[in-house]
């Protein structure tokens, strides 16, 4: 029994202060990944690019490496100190997002992006592997979908300040202000959040020493029919949201003829409040549905994808900007519901020190998909259509992400035809 006497405890005030420290992490990842969203209008007409660039530069461009280096990177933390590890990154990011605002043509502004990619490549699988620390199982897709309300935050604050700055002060500006400061709250992360044990919130603290390759850990979760669907279906389900979310505002400044503050102003409240709410809700649901059925982690993204085609149809379609406006709060709501069941779902099919590393697998899929394919065929099939539709032609691409929403909701049924059996092949401390 002195395997639990001698484990550090922690208050509920700090653990929540811990969550709520890591939250903002992801608000800085999000406002530094989205910002150029909200500018791409901006920076089309003064580099004089196409939407098949801005795509590259809003998803391709940056995911590759995002991706790629976020396996490396979180194998790294699972071996050291993770807190040490998003501190640096945090800092890298946001300070290659005020470089961005330096460059002078597409492939200088590519190589920037680049360097936002790699920097947050070291966020996310280290600080849920960190909030899995701190938090029980029961409790853990609870603080995941907290943790995840992050994007919202970051993408409420991107639109907002990016619309305002953007059109009072321009594209270079904003880039600017958006990114020093996050340099200054990594010295927060940095001195005030403490390393728990691996394993602290399974009673697993023993089995500290790192006896897995890359190799074996990669094996194991793709040999689990439940993390292949599930890492395909969250892929094809972002494809779309990153895909239209990442043309929004250009479809609301080019169909709608909408000013960039009014854009920011009101996506960010609309984006803010659904997406954070469906997030909240998808960990938060899961967590007391799994009571009943721990496939409930999984349906919960089925129902949501299944509700959320008649509000896309409204968007795309309506005449209306302030319809499809306001009705961005249900798409949101929906679109956010996945996250954190599948982050629970996924540190549950390995042991507490392979947490970092399967997130970076599960987000190396995901945004590879997603990020790296969504807004880059968008904005090819918006050249494309261009000459038939003409300023419309975005209306029309964005149908494409109807497919790979069906496919997206049929993959995550079958992850849950799975998830049980998958369950039982994981071994727990005794």
């Amino acid at each position: 029994m002195s395997q639990q006497t001698n484990q550090p405890t922690y208050s509920k005030g700090y653990t929540r202060y811990v969550l709520l420290i890591l939250t903002g992490v992801y608000t800085f990842n999000f406002i530094d990944r989205q910002i150029l969203t909200i500018l791409q209008e901006m920076i089309k007409a003064d580099l004089g690019l196409s939407d098949t660039q801005l795509g590259l530069l809003t998803g391709f461009t940056f995911a590759i490496f995002y991706v790629t280096l976020g396996i490396p990177i979180a194998r790294y933390a699972d071996r050291s100190n993770r807190k040490n590890v998003v501190a640096v990154a945090l800092a890298v990011w946001s300070a290659m997002t005020a470089i961005s605002g330096m460059a002078q043509n597409f492939f200088q502004l590519a190589l920037a992006r680049i360097g936002v990619g790699i920097g947050e490549a070291g966020g996310s699988p280290p600080s849920h592997a960190i909030i899995s620390d701190y938090f029980p199982p029961e409790k853990r897709a609870t603080a995941l979908s907290v943790y995840s309300t992050g994007i919202y935050i970051g993408v409420f604050l991107g639109f907002l300040v990016g619309g305002v700055l953007g059109q009072q002060f321009g594209w270079r500006i904003t880039l600017y202000a958006m990114g020093i400061p996050g340099i200054l709250y990594a010295l927060l992360v940095y001195f005030t959040v403490k390393e728990p044990l691996k394993g602290l919130s399974d009673n697993d603290t023993e089995q500290q020493k790192d006896t897995f390759t890359v190799r074996e850990v990669a094996k194991n979760l793709l040999s689990k029919k439940t993390f292949v669907y599930l890492a395909f279906a969250s892929g094809l389900h972002t494809f779309g949201s990153y895909g239209i979310g990442n043309f929004f505002p250009p479809f609301l400044e080019r169909i709608h003829e909408l000013e960039p503050m009014t854009i920011g102003i009101w996506l960010g409240i609309t984006t803010g409040l659904g997406g954070g709410l469906g997030t909240f809700l998808g960990g938060y649901l899961g967590d007391r549905w799994r009571k009943h059925d721990l496939r409930w982690y999984l349906w919960l993204p089925v129902v949501a994808g299944l509700l959320a085609f008649i509000p896309f149809f409204v968007i795309v379609f309506s005449p209306n900007s302030t319809v499809v406006i306001a009705t961005t709060i249900l798409t949101n709501m929906g679109v956010g519901i996945y996250l954190g069941p599948c982050l629970a779902v996924t540190h549950s099919l390995v042991d507490a020190r392979k947490r970092a590393f399967s997130s970076a697998i599960f987000f190396f899929i995901l945004n590879l998909i997603g990020l790296g394919f969504g807004p880059m065929i968008i904005g090819m099939l918006s050249d494309w259509l261009e000459p038939t539709y003409g300023v419309e032609s975005l209306r029309y691409a964005f149908l494409f992400t109807l497919l790979t929403g069906l496919l997206s909701i049929w993959f995550f049924y079958k992850a849950s035809t799975h998830y049980l059996s998958d369950l039982k092949s994981v071994q727990r401390p005794g």
